[in-house]
C-alpha cells in the first residue's frame, strides 16, 4: 500500500471519529487533568523525601502531604478509569456509525452482489475487521493529543527549575516518534495482507461449515480439511509478521526511552558529587529538584511510548480500513438511478429488448420483451437456470441491464429505487425471520404500524390461529433463521409482513415450495386475497398454480421462448414439454 493511499485512509478514519467527538475530548480532558495530578504528586512526593533526608524533618508534621499524594494517586486513579471508559465509547460510537453504513450498502447492493462473495467474507467485514479499528478511536487518537499535552506541562514545570534536564528531554523526546514512524511503516501493509488471509479464511471456513453435511455426504471431509489447513497456515503467518512488528516497535521504544531517562540519572548523578556545574540558575541542584525531575523523566516519556505502543493500532485500524472503503466507494453499474419517482397507485410494466447483465457486464438472460397490466396476475415458469431470477434482480434493480424497462412509463435506470423497492412486496420460499418477537418480525416493513393493522394483516395471512396459541402470543421470541418455528407457520408469518407492507407489485418467488398441503392451502389463499387488486408476478415449478393466471412467461436459457395464457400454451412448445415433465413425475409416483 503507497503512502497516499495510507494517508487517506487515515484521514477517512479521522473523519469517522467525528461521531465520537464528545467522548473523545472526555478522555483527552481526562487524561490531561490526571497530568496535572501527576505533577503535584510528583512535587509532594520530592517534598517529603526533601523533607526527611535533608530537613530531618518529624514525619508526623508531614502528615497533610501524606494525605495530600493519597488523594492525588487516587484521583489519578479515577480520571485513568474515566479515561479508558470514555475512550471505549467513542470507539464503541464509530464502530457501530461504520457497521450501519456497511449493512446500508449491503442493502443497497442487494442479493445478486452479496450473493456473489463467500457468506463468511461479508461476516469478516462486517465483525472483525470493523472491530480491529476500536483501538484506533478509544485510544490512539486521544494519545495523539495526550502525547503532545502532557510532556508540553512537564516541560513548563521542569525548564525554571533545570534548564539542563529540561532540554534532556527536549532534545531526546522526537527520538520515539521518529523510531516508531521508522519501524511501523510497514505495520499497515502487514495487517492488510493478515486481513485479506481472515477474509479467506473465515468465507472458506463459514461456507464449509453451512455445507458439512453435503461434505460428508459425498466423502470430501478429508479434501476440505486439507485446504482448511492451507488457508490457516498462511493467517498464522501474516499474524506472526504483525506480531513480530508490533514486539520490533515496543522494544525499540522501550530502549530509547530507557536511554533517555539514564542520561538524566546520570546528570543529575555526577551534578550531585561535583562533576557537573550546569543546568541551575545559581541556586544549585537540591535534593528536591533531582528527586522531582527524576519522578516525572519516566511520566514524560510514557505518553509517547502509549502512542507507539498504539501506533499499531493505527496500522492494525488502517489494514481493516481498505476493504471497507473499497467497499463503501464502490458504485456499481446497477446503481445508477435518478429521481423519478413511480407512481404507487397502480403498476404497469413494459421490458422491450431487456438484456440482463451481471455486474462485470456478462449477459444473464434476454433479449425480453413482454409487457404486465396493472393489475394482471403473470407467472414467470421455466427450470432451473433458465435466468427467472437474473430477470427478478433486474425488476428490483439490483442488476444492469440494456434496452428498456419500463414501470409506469418511467426507466428503472432514472427512477428511484429506494422509493420503487417501498412499492414491491415480496415473498419467497425460504422466509427469513430474525432474532426478535413475532410482532418485531411482522412489522419489519413497516415503521408506523398499529397493533389493530398488524392483528389483522396477520388473520388475514392465517398467522393469527397458531400465533394465539402460543403462550406468549406476539411476543413469542423467534430465534434467528426462524428457530422455533416450522416453515408453514414461518411462512405465514413472512406472508402477514408483505401484506402489512402493502405493496403494489407483488413478486412470488415459490412461495409454497416448502409447505405442507395444509399450510400451502392457507398460504396461497391468503396471496390471492391480498394480490387481488394488485400486479403480481409469480415464480413457480407448480403447473396446478397457474390455471388463474392472466398471462404466463415461459423462459429457457436466459430467452423468453413463450408467453400467452394457459389454453393457448398448454399443448405448444417448452411448457407442454413441462407439463408433461409433472404428468409422468405423478405417473412415477
Amino acid at each position: 500500500m503507497d503512502k497516499k493511499k495510507q494517508r487517506s485512509l487515515a484521514q477517512w478514519l479521522k473523519g469517522q471519529s467525528k461521531l465520537g467527538k464528545t467522548w473523545l475530548m472526555t478522555a483527552i480532558g481526562l487524561a490531561f487533568l490526571s497530568g496535572l495530578f501527576l505533577v503535584a504528586q510528583a512535587a509532594l512526593l520530592a517534598n517529603i523525601l526533601h523533607e526527611l533526608i535533608i530537613e530531618h524533618t518529624d514525619k508526623a508534621d508531614l502528615w497533610l502531604s501524606f494525605v495530600g499524594l493519597a488523594v492525588f494517586v487516587c484521583l489519578r486513579a479515577v480520571c485513568s478509569w474515566g479515561k479508558e471508559q470514555a475512550g471505549y465509547r467513542a470507539g464503541e460510537a464509530v464502530r457501530l456509525h461504520i457497521r450501519h453504513l456497511i449493512m446500508d450498502k449491503l442493502e443497497t447492493l442487494g442479493p445478486a452482489t452479496i450473493q456473489g462473495k463467500p457468506a463468511g467474507t461479508w461476516a469478516s467485514l462486517v465483525l472483525e475487521q470493523v472491530e480491529e479499528m476500536q483501538d484506533f478511536f478509544a485510544r490512539y487518537l486521544p494519545q495523539m493529543a495526550i502525547a503532545v499535552l502532557i510532556p508540553f506541562v512537564i516541560l513548563i514545570v521542569v525548564f525554571p527549575l533545570n534548564w539542563a534536564a529540561g532540554l534532556i528531554f527536549l532534545v531526546t523526546a522526537p527520538l520515539v516518534p521518529f523510531f516508531m514512524a521508522l519501524v511501523g511503516m510497514g505495520a499497515a501493509d502487514a495487517n492488510r495482507r493478515n486481513f485479506k488471509a481472515l477474509q479467506r479464511l473465515s468465507g472458506h471456513f463459514y461456507d464449509r461449515l453451512r455445507g458439512l453435511s453435503t461434505i460428508r455426504l459425498f466423502d470430501q471431509a478429508e479434501a476440505e480439511s486439507k485446504h482448511l489447513r492451507v488457508a490457516s497456515e498462511d493467517f498464522r503467518k501474516r499474524t506472526m509478521e504483525v506480531l513480530r512488528l508490533a514486539f520490533l516497535s515496543s522494544a525499540v521504544l522501550e530502549f530509547f526511552t530507557a536511554l533517555s531517562i539514564a542520561v538524566t540519572a546520570v546528570y543529575f548523578g555526577f551534578s550531585y558529587i561535583g562533576e557537573l556545574n550546569f543546568g541551575h540558575y545559581g541556586i544549585g541542584i537540591t535534593l528536591f529538584i533531582g528527586v522531582f525531575v527524576l519522578v516525572l523523566a519516566p511520566e514524560f516519556y510514557q505518553p509517547l511510548r502509549d502512542l507507539g505502543t498504539y501506533y499499531h493500532a493505527k496500522a492494525q485500524a488502517i489494514g481493516a480500513a481498505e476493504s471497507i472503503v473499497n467497499f463503501l466507494d464502490s458504485t456499481p453499474e446497477h446503481q445508477s438511478s435518478g429521481d423519478a419517482k413511480i407512481a404507487s397507485d397502480v403498476i404497469t410494466l413494459e421490458a422491450t429488448d431487456l438484456e440482463v447483465l451481471s455486474p462485470d457486464g456478462a449477459v444473464l438472460a434476454g433479449p425480453l420483451s413482454f409487457s404486465i397490466q396493472a393489475g394482471q396476475k403473470v407467472a414467470l415458469v421455466g427450470q432451473s437456470g433458465a435466468g427467472k431470477t437474473s430477470l427478478i434482480n433486474a425488476l428490483l434493480g439490483f442488476l444492469p441491464y440494456r434496452g428498456s424497462l419500463k414501470m409506469n412509463d418511467i426507466e428503472l435506470n432514472s427512477a428511484d429505487l429506494s422509493h420503487w423497492r417501498k412499492q414491491v412486496s415480496w415473498v419467497g420460499q425460504n422466509p427469513q425471520l430474525f432474532h426478535g418477537t413475532i410482532r418485531d418480525n411482522i412489522c419489519l416493513s413497516s415503521t408506523l404500524t398499529s397493533d389493530a393493522d398488524m392483528h389483522t394483516m396477520a388473520k388475514a395471512a392465517y398467522a393469527d390461529e397458531f400465533i394465539s396459541k402460543l403462550e406468549n402470543g406476539y411476543d413469542h421470541h423467534v430465534g434467528d433463521r426462524a428457530a422455533g418455528l416450522s416453515v408453514g407457520q414461518a411462512q405465514r408469518i413472512a406472508v402477514a409482513r408483505a401484506l402489512l407492507q402493502n405493496g403494489k407489485f407483488w413478486v412470488l418467488d415459490e412461495p409454497t415450495a416448502s409447505l405442507d398441503a395444509a399450510s400451502e392451502k392457507l398460504v396461497m389463499a391468503s396471496l390471492s386475497q391480498a394480490t387481488k387488486d394488485a400486479t403480481t408476478l409469480l415464480i413457480t415449478h407448480r403447473i396446478d398454480q397457474l390455471g388463474e393466471s392472466d398471462q404466463i412467461l415461459v423462459m429457457d436459457k436466459g430467452k423468453l421462448v413463450q408467453q400467452g395464457t394457459f389454453d393457448t400454451l398448454k399443448d405448444v412448445g417448452v411448457f407442454a414439454e413441462m407439463i408433461h415433465a409433472v404428468d409422468r413425475s405423478d405417473l412415477d409416483a
